[in-house]
């Protein structure tokens, strides 16, 4: 009972370290998020944006994985499918047992309705919101999945941004890199494999400075045009320590 206190009151300060103050409200919501469905901050189960809670589709797997799912299918809906228009629709079916009889969800993407920077993924996004809807039903969580929500930017490309400028002598590389970080809250436990994806290497250390330069920019452009769509990227990054089904 005390470890569970202690780890709900840590999992507290690190939300509030990380967003800010929290209402009553949503305190209360998170306390009951982790005392109900062992979800944690720290893993990237959650994310908290514009004064709402979001589960992520790691968060749901590890809901799952813990749960003793049996299954998910997944089946696309011809009917509702047209790749020359990158207009996609799954049906995914949960099994919480072997004699289960299946929870339904349906995802569908389109350019309208995906951020502009993911273009050209609208047939995983729509398979990744069918799951998470049909995990949402399967385990009950009734707050929406950060990859359920569209872009805020639809109908066109976001404007360019203003560029950063070139490292200085009295400003490096990885001050730039730290400065997004802190300016935009993002997880730099993410942020550092994404980088390294990004740049094509292993380990970041290997990359060369005019790679990593180029991710920083990236990075900027990205978290001021749409910082929900990074966030999905980013937290396809988290560690899945629980396993997935």
């Amino acid at each position: 009972m005390k470890k569970q206190r202690r780890n709900m009151k840590s999992e507290i300060s690190l939300a509030r370290a990380t967003w800010g103050p929290l209402s009553e409200q949503n305190a209360s919501t998170l306390k009951l998020l982790i005392d109900r469905y062992f979800l944690s901050v720290s893993l990237g189960d959650l994310l908290y944006m514009e004064g709402r809670w979001y589960i992520t589709h790691s968060g749901l797997l590890r809901l799952s994985r813990r749960k003793g799912c049996a299954g998910i299918e997944v089946r696309p809906v011809s009917a509702f499918c047209d790749p020359s228009l990158a207009r996609w629709a799954f049906k995914a079916t949960v099994y919480r047992s072997r004699t289960c009889r299946g929870f339904v969800g349906y995802g569908d993407a389109n350019p309208s309705n995906v951020s502009f920077l993911v273009h050209g993924a609208e047939m995983r996004v729509a398979e990744t919101r069918a799951v998470n809807r049909a995990l949402r039903k399967a385990y009950g969580i009734g707050i929406c999945s950060l990859e359920e929500i569209g872009s805020i930017e639809r109908q066109a490309p976001p404007p360019e941004s203003k560029k950063l400028p070139r490292p200085s002598a009295n400003g490096t590389v990885r001050d730039r890199l730290c400065q997004i970080i802190r300016q935009h809250q993002l997880d730099p436990n993410l942020v550092k494999p994404y980088a390294a994806d990004f740049c094509g290497v292993k380990t970041l250390r290997d990359a060369t400075r005019e790679q990593v330069e180029n991710f920083v920019q990236h990075l900027a452009d990205w978290a001021a045009k749409d910082r929900n769509a990074l966030l999905c990227q980013l937290n396809s990054y988290t560690p899945a320590r629980d396993g997935a089904p």
